[in-house]
């Protein structure tokens, strides 16, 4: 992890010149033989390393961690039963989705404090924001409906209530900001929105429960997992209708994914298994499994990619993953129930 760097400044040395005779010796030979001062050494900043945040579920509140102490600095409150949260494209803001409270509380990801509350935000269980930052969506998962906002210099204006199916859940987009997908929980469906029209585009059957999606980065397949099964679903979305592929079997309870920054694999937390699965999305087959604690649900990756930070729900502890040695390394005792993690200092997702 990162350590903090100390610089030893150093002193310019006075000349003496005691034994010499200011009269015996010419002027401007004296002056000849006096060293020019050294020049003024410029020290770059260093950067504290940014804090891991921790939201809190069951606690209203987001736990900000110090990623060198291990330990929680402090804790944030926030509104009621927030359930993700989700940094800015620009990584001014993190973002915390209060889905009882009807609101969005804005951090600053370099300190965790508090930068405005936005209210009247309908029932935000997830969100996202479209890679070109004008439009930011949200799944009202107890009022079944997908919200369109348009992002404008930081002002957020309702563009668009959709009604969805049954307990719309989590929210992917697609790189050119084309496309919204949402999985719908309960009616076990996949459905696809046109960002320009505001508009359906088309609606499929999925496996038992499903929630988070990932888009590979040429935007042509779509992988969902299935909290109800043992597994992540595989959809090419390439053309105007998608296709099934196939299921990957991971282990019970698929829920949460987190790109390795490879553009190659991706990882799945099985919060029924106690594990974490690897994918590769390139040639689609799972390519490992480890054990992480008491419900394993959304993650972070440190900067360097070595470290995996993993909200253990039941346990009410960040776990912090070493991936070199698939181990466990670090437990720090955060609120109840955490829910999403996230750094700025993080590996490309």
């Amino acid at each position: 992890m990162h350590k903090r760097i100390r610089w030893a400044f150093w002193a310019s040395v006075g000349w003496s010149y005691a034994a010499w005779s200011a009269t015996s010796i010419p002027t401007q030979i004296a002056q000849a033989e006096v060293p020019p001062a050294p020049a003024a050494v410029s020290v770059p900043a260093v950067k504290e390393p940014a804090p891991i945040l921790v939201l809190n579920s069951l606690s209203a509140s987001v736990s900000i961690v110090d990623p060198q102490r291990w330990v929680e600095i402090k804790r944030v409150p926030t509104g009621k039963e927030p359930h993700h949260l989700y940094l800015t494209p620009d990584e001014k803001s993190v973002i915390v989705a209060n889905a009882v409270g009807n609101s969005l509380t804005f951090l600053d990801p370099r300190t965790g404090d508090v930068q405005r509350t936005v209210q009247n935000i309908s029932d935000p269980y997830h969100l996202r924001f479209s890679p070109d930052m004008k439009w930011l969506v949200t799944a009202g998962n107890r009022l079944n409906h997908v919200d369109i906002y348009r992002w404008s210099a930081g002002e957020l204006t309702l563009a668009k209530r959709i009604s969805t199916g049954k307990t719309p859940s989590h929210l992917w987009i697609d790189s050119k900001s084309t496309v919204v997908y949402a999985t719908m929980q309960e009616s076990d469906e996949l459905v696809a929105i046109d960002l320009a029209t505001q508009t359906m585009k088309w609606r499929i059957k999925t496996g038992f429960l499903p929630a988070d999606i990932f888009g590979t980065p040429d935007d042509k397949k779509l992988l969902v997992a299935l909290t109800g099964a043992r597994g992540v679903e595989v959809y090419d979305v390439a053309d105007a209708k998608p296709v099934f592929v196939k299921t990957l079997t991971t282990a019970s309870g698929a829920h949460a994914f987190r790109s390795l920054g490879d553009k190659q694999h991706i990882f799945v937390s099985n919060r029924a298994a106690n594990s974490i699965s690897k994918i590769d999305y390139v040639n689609m087959v799972v390519v490992d499994t480890f054990d992480v604690p008491s419900g394993p649900d959304c993650m972070d990756l440190s900067a360097d990619g070595r470290f995996l930070y993993v909200g253990s729900r039941w346990a009410n502890k960040l776990s912090v993953v070493d991936l070199t040695t698939r181990t466990i390394v670090r437990q720090v005792k955060v609120g109840k129930s955490p829910h999403g993690v996230w750094t700025l200092d993080h590996k490309p997702r």
